[in-house]
Parts: C-alpha cells; sequence; structure tokens
C-alpha cells in the first residue's frame, strides 16, 4: 500500500502529450500552425473545458522554462557581426515599425477609456509579430529567401530581441515601482550589476574552454547536459540579481554566440526547447477563462479587429517609408497584423506586477489568439484580391546569408583549398569540424569555423543545410562521408552534395548513394605532379596536355565499366578486397595499353 501512495501519477503526463500530439499536427494541416493548435489543446483539457487538468499556473511555471530556452536559441543568432551587417534592416526598419505600431495601439486603448499604463502595455504586446505563424507562411509561400521575405526575418530579429528590454520596462511601469526600487536601493542594483558582470566574465573565459574539455570526451549526452547547464545557469544567476530569467538566458546566448560550439549548443537545446515551449502554449490555453470570453466577447471582436488593422496600418507605413512598393508593404501589413507568442509572457508578467488584473489578461490572451486564427484567412484575402503570383523576387537592400550559401564539412588539408574558391568569390560559407585544435588554429588566421558533427541530422539542420545551394564534404573519414552524404541525399535532396572520397571503390560508393559529385582526394594533385614531371623530361604543352585528356578518358571509362561490372576487379568490390579490387582494375586497364604502345612501336607509328 506504501508503494501505491508513492507511484507516480502519469496520468497528467499523458494527457499533455497525448494533447500535444494530436493537436498540432491537426492545427498545422489545417493551416493554421502548431501555435494554434497548442493553445487549443490546452483550452479543451483545461479547468475551462473538459477539466481533465485543473492547475495551469504550476504547468506555466514549469513551461516557462520554455521561454527560457527560446531566449538562449534567439541570443546564439544574434553574433555581433550579424547585427551589424543587418543593422540597417534590424534597428531601422525593425524599430521603426515597433516603435509606430506601439504608439498607434496604445492610442486605441486611450481613445477607447482604458489608462495609459495598461493600454501601453496591450499595445506593446500586440506589436509583437508571432514569429511561428510569419516564418511557417513565408516557407508556404516561397517568400523566405527573397528580398521582401528577409526584411520581415530582420523585424522578427528586432522583436525578438525587445522581449528582453519590454520585460524590464514592465517592472519599473508597475505601481509599486518606485517604491520597491528605492527599498532596495543601492545593494540592489550593485547586486544586479554584479551578476550581469559574472555571467559575462564567465561566458568569455569559463564556457569555451568547459565545452572544449568535454568535446573531447566525444560523449553527446554530456554536451547536452552541459547545454543545459550553462543555459539554466545564467537564468539563476539573473534571478539572484533581482532580473529576469529571461535576460539570462538571452545574454548567455549572445556571449557564446561567436563560440565555436554554437551549432552544437543550438542543436542540443532544440529539442527541450521546442516540448517546453509547446507545454507553455498550452498552459496558457488552459488558463483561458471562457466565462470572462463570453462575457466579454464584443469587447474582444472589437479589438482584435481594431488592433490588427491599426498595426497592420503602421507596418504598411514603414513600408513605404523604407521604400518598399505598394505589394510588397501590403504583403507585410498582412502577414505581420497579428500578435505574438511573447504577448502571452508580457501580459503574465504585468500581471504579476499588478499593472492588469486577472480577467483583463484573459481578455487580452483572447484578443491574441484571435488575430493568430485570423492571419490565415487575411492572406487568404490578399491572395484572392491580388491573383495568383509567383513568389517576389525583390531586390533588397538586405544583406543575403541570413543562412549560409555553401556549408563546408570538414576543414582539414582538404576542406581549406576547396573552400578558397568560396571565400575569394565572396560567398557566405558557413564551415563546421570536430577538431578542436584545428577550429582553433583556423580562427588564428580569421577562418569562422565552428564546432559540430556532420554524421548527425540536428546538427547538419542548426548549420544551415536546408538553406543552402551547395554542400561540401571535406572530411577524410571514408565512412564519415558515406554517413554524411546519405544523411543529406536523403533530407535535403535539393541540395548538390560535393564529396571527397578516399579512393575508386570509396567513390562508386559515394556516387551510389547520390552524390552530384565526388573525387578521389589524390587523383588530381598526382595528376599534376605527372604532369609536371614529363614536363621536366622534355614534353611538350601540348604533349602534355594530350597525355592528360586521355589519361582522364581512360579512367573515366574505367568507371563506367565498373559501375555496369564488366572488368574482373569488380568481383574484388563486393568481396570486400579494396586493395586487390584497385590493383586488379589498374592492371586490367593498362596492359591493353602497353599491348598497343608496343604494336604501334614495332608499326613505326
Amino acid at each position: 500500500m506504501a508503494a501505491e501512495s508513492h507511484a507516480l501519477d502519469l496520468f497528467p503526463v499523458l494527457v499533455l502529450l497525448g494533447a500535444a500530439t494530436l493537436a498540432a499536427p491537426l492545427s498545422q494541416r489545417l493551416g493554421l500552425g502548431s501555435v494554434l493548435g497548442y493553445l487549443a489543446a490546452g483550452l479543451v483539457i483545461g479547468p475551462f473545458g473538459t477539466g481533465l487538468l485543473s492547475d495551469p499556473a504550476q504547468l506555466l511555471h514549469v513551461a516557462e522554462l520554455g521561454i527560457v530556452l527560446f531566449l538562449f536559441l534567439i541570443g546564439l543568432e544574434m553574433r555581433p557581426s550579424r547585427l551589424w551587417k543587418l543593422r540597417g534592416a534590424i534597428f531601422g526598419i525593425g524599430l521603426t515599425q515597433l516603435c509606430l505600431a506601439a504608439l498607434g495601439l496604445t492610442a486605441v486603448g486611450v481613445v477607447t477609456g482604458f489608462p495609459a499604463v495598461p493600454s501601453f502595455v496591450a499595445g506593446i504586446g500586440f506589436g509583437l509579430t508571432s514569429t511561428a505563424i510569419v516564418m511557417r507562411l513565408l516557407e508556404e509561400q516561397g517568400r523566405f529567401d527573397s528580398g521582401a521575405g528577409q526584411e520581415i526575418v530582420a523585424i522578427l530579429l528586432l522583436e525578438d530581441m525587445a522581449i528582453v528590454p519590454l520585460l524590464l520596462m514592465v517592472t519599473f511601469l508597475a505601481p509599486a515601482a518606485v517604491e520597491s526600487t528605492s527599498g532596495r536601493g543601492i545593494t540592489g542594483i550593485l547586486v544586479g550589476v554584479t551578476s550581469i558582470g559574472g555571467l559575462f566574465l564567465a561566458g568569455r573565459y569559463l564556457l569555451n574552454p568547459l565545452f572544449r574539455l568535454l568535446a573531447g570526451s566525444q560523449a553527446r549526452e554530456v554536451m547536452t547536459a552541459a547545454a543545459l547547464l550553462v543555459v539554466l545557469g545564467a537564468a539563476w544567476l539573473m534571478q539572484l540579481g533581482g532580473l529576469s530569467m529571461a535576460m539570462g538566458a538571452f545574454l548567455a546566448g549572445v556571449l557564446l554566440s561567436e563560440s565555436i560550439f554554437r551549432h552544437q549548443l543550438e542543436a542540443d537545446i532544440e529539442p527541450f526547447r521546442g516540448i517546453l515551449l509547446g507545454l507553455f502554449f498550452i498552459a496558457v490555453g488552459m488558463s483561458l477563462d471562457l466565462s470572462v470570453v463570453a462575457q466579454n466577447w464584443r469587447l474582444i471582436l472589437f479589438f482584435a479587429f481594431a488592433y490588427m488593422a491599426t498595426k497592420a496600418a503602421a507596418i504598411y507605413a514603414v513600408a513605404r517609408l523604407f521604400r518598399s512598393g505598394h505589394e510588397e508593404g501590403a504583403f507585410r501589413a498582412a502577414i505581420m497584423a497579428q500578435g505574438g507568442e511573447f504577448a502571452f509572457v508580457l501580459y503574465a508578467a504585468a500581471h504579476g506586477v499588478g499593472i492588469i488584473t486577472r480577467d483583463q489578461v484573459a481578455i487580452l490572451n483572447a484578443i491574441i489568439i484571435l488575430s493568430m486564427a485570423l492571419t490565415p484567412l487575411v492572406m487568404l484575402a490578399l491572395r484572392q484580391l491580388r491573383g495568383a503570383r509567383p513568389p517576389e523576387t525583390i531586390a533588397s537592400n538586405l544583406p543575403q546569408g541570413l543562412s549560409a550559401r555553401a556549408l563546408v564539412i570538414g576543414f582539414g588539408r582538404f576542406g581549406q583549398i576547396a573552400s578558397q574558391f568560396l571565400l575569394a568569390r565572396g560567398d557566405d560559407v558557413s564551415i563546421i569540424d570536430t577538431d578542436i585544435e584545428m577550429i582553433d588554429v583556423a580562427r588564428d588566421f580569421e577562418f569562422e569555423v565552428y564546432y559540430g558533427d556532420g554524421t548527425r541530422l540536428d546538427i547538419l539542420r542548426t548549420a544551415g543545410v536546408d538553406k543552402a545551394a551547395v554542400v561540401l564534404v571535406c572530411v577524410d573519414n571514408p565512412i564519415a562521408t558515406t554517413r554524411i552524404v546519405e544523411l543529406l541525399t536523403a533530407n535535403f535532396p535539393r541540395v548538390p552534395v560535393l564529396a571527397r572520397a578516399s579512393d575508386r571503390v570509396h567513390m562508386q560508393v559515394l556516387d551510389g548513394k547520390g552524390a552530384a559529385f565526388s573525387i578521389r582526394e589524390t587523383f588530381e594533385s598526382a595528376m599534376m605532379l605527372g604532369q609536371k614531371a614529363i614536363e621536366l623530361l622534355g614534353a611538350t604543352t601540348e604533349q602534355m596536355r594530350d597525355y592528360g585528356d586521355r589519361i582522364r578518358a581512360r579512367d573515366a571509362a574505367r568507371l563506367e565499366r565498373e559501375q555496369w561490372g564488366d572488368v574482373t576487379g569488380v568481383r574484388a568490390l563486393f568481396s570486400g578486397d579494396r586493395a586487390k579490387a584497385a590493383i586488379d582494375l589498374s592492371v586490367h586497364e593498362t596492359a591493353p595499353d602497353r599491348v598497343a604502345s608496343r604494336q604501334e612501336k614495332a608499326n613505326g607509328t
């Protein structure tokens, strides 16, 4: 009986996982996005729905870790070098749009009779666009890589960064902000500054050596545990200093954004972030009081349409101000007119410090959810008005390359030479490798090489392979190369894969796996060496070219015959004797050439 009384109750866990598993795919199938699915699932299983779960507040506290991990990933993307390249689009268009939208939305609240501070909090929350919905719609319509799509992405980056200062602003706007600030006094300020300083020093001098040490163990679970330790430790340190956990996670991400381990960290954190963020939206849905919504449905409908119209007008005005065309401005206004996920976080924080009431939070959350649900309908209406058109390819001043055009996997002696062509041409290149010492040396020569295992699909996604125009597999391990090519061709069939082969047999294997192009690592260098040898022995340039063409043609014909099984050495390929295969194939080809050469001499030709 004692064992039964202490048995783990799995029912709430099963309900949450079941709701998430069913709701998110169904919502995506309907074109509404996974966020709405999670919100609807929370509404159904929560205390105001079927009542399967009755404590959304407890779930919300745990699920807030999803927001913490999300902000850490945002910080990883905020490399200082990248921010500088995108400064015009992010801090020009993005900041102008957010400020103008916040001003207009605050005015809507004030004009309708609400106090200024709650109106500002409600307005600035609605001014934060739903990243999940917009990114999904951009991909579905094929506009992600267009000039207009990239400007939208830059605006979303600004809004993602804005949540941290906005959370801090909410704290100072609280009714008791002045008393609490003066009560805490200089001591509290010093504690906060010390926390930020300690986090900065740890990020600069401790984190990279820590991950370098752990990378040598080749234990994936240790790296994952360390990544979670860094994120949660930074959040806890900020909380001790009286600041936001979200701010700590964001700062930790920024400090690690230039680290060679950023791709590995992002891949390790992503699954936890996705699960916990989904639980966060379920908890928000569970918290939606349907009785409050039923009592205020007219108010909710009015503000949903008023907010969307006001925000769309501000977005369109900013787009035209920055010299975008009418159609581009209309598209941006339609796709970004809804409120975003971070509004739930902002409203919860505002309720926590007494700016808005619990009923007002329920009303504002309902307004955000309704605006999200209306966005696909607004986009459909816009397409009907404009007619069917191909994705835009409007040029933009935004630097291309939010994701690299080329991904190089392996930066040893082979990868270094191959990447020189891309770098010399000015193409944006992403490079990953697992050799820590080589990465350190490469960075000394100002090559941006990151730690990442190319045999892991999640690392490939994080490194940007789905947005790359070409992938170069330059690792020196044939087994790893084959595995990487298999992953790439199976999961990203549209991306050409150029691979380094160790020998003739490996080259055939890679071609069979779907590589667009493969080359033996010693073939071209041996060809050059042989040509130089006959040049020193008196061969003319024409003879060198002729011999080179003949050898290349013979090699190509040999590979073709091997592919179709027309040579005896192929039997060795299937028996696993790679050395015998190479020797047999070589003899089979060179012996007839020697006979023909002797015959030519005998005939005096």
